[in-house]
């Protein structure tokens, strides 16, 4: 697992590295958030575990929210992820990306064109944008990806397929960008980053591969498995079959009745 460290307000405390186990957050006298050994004195606690962060929220915390979104109980987090609690922010800071390789470097290999940046945040949520080609993130009309906030660069960074993943190169903007919590201007981004261009949040994914760098596929169903449609149909043709037999069972038993009307009468 990537090693994740919690970065206070102003570095008011020294980052909290995240190893397996729980982690619980309390406040100050000053209301300031600060790591705490009681639980009872935690208003929410970070769970590190072979799944991944969890941040659980305790009963009658209020004012806690994740890039933006109130939690409630509980929530995923991943690195780059901003968790406010009263107005002060923690940032959950991954490993530092590595730097962008030159544009001239010859990498072997070719990108994979499925390669995708997909929204988590802002207006894009939700939204996929191939990288199987060049993409600008700016505010012109024209950006493949457009940010559209008066204060954004109009050419902000550029993003290009690359054999080992995504290379962000920026194009002159002031603030340049945020990956896995870290502001950078030029990286090598990987499946699973997280990138912020302003307050807009992009996830970078791609498929999942084998060890022989090929796309993992569904395994064939096997031949246990194929016959067992056809059994509903067997026991269906079996019940045709007994049909008959209950037709002249109540034929008879009809018959019987009638008979014994008839003749008990006399």
């Amino acid at each position: 697992m990537t090693a994740l460290r919690l970065r206070f307000p102003n570095r008011q405390l020294p980052d909290l590295v995240l190893g397996p186990g729980v982690h619980a957050i309390g406040r100050d006298p000053t209301q300031s958030p600060v790591v705490v050994e009681d639980p009872a004195r935690a208003i929410a606690q970070i769970c590190v575990d072979r799944r991944g962060v969890w941040l659980q929220v305790f009963e009658g915390t209020r004012g806690l929210h994740v890039n933006g979104r109130p939690v409630r109980r509980m929530a995923l987090l991943r690195a780059g992820d901003a968790v406010f609690v009263d107005g002060n922010e923690w940032l959950l800071l991954g490993d530092t990306p590595p730097s962008a390789p030159g544009e001239s470097r010859a990498t072997p290999g070719a990108p994979d064109p499925r390669m995708v940046l997909r929204g988590v945040g802002g207006p894009h949520h939700g939204r996929s944008i191939t990288l199987d080609q060049p993409r600008v993130v700016g505010r012109l009309p024209e950006c493949d990806v457009r940010i559209d906030d008066a204060a954004f660069a109009d050419r902000h960074a550029r993003l290009e397929p690359h054999a080992e993943g995504v290379v962000l190169r920026d194009l002159g903007s002031h603030e340049g960008s945020m990956v896995n919590g870290w502001p950078m201007r030029n990286a090598l981004l990987r499946p699973g980053d997280q990138v912020v261009f302003d307050t807009q949040r992009f996830i970078v994914e791609a498929p999942h591969r084998n060890g022989n760098g090929e796309a993992r596929k569904a395994p064939p169903p096997t031949a246990t498995e194929e016959p067992a449609p056809a059994a509903p149909a067997t026991k269906g043709a079996s019940s045709m079959r007994r049909v008959p037999w209950l037709l002249l069972a109540a034929l008879f038993l009809a018959i019987a009745l009638s008979l014994l009307l008839l003749y008990g009468a006399r």
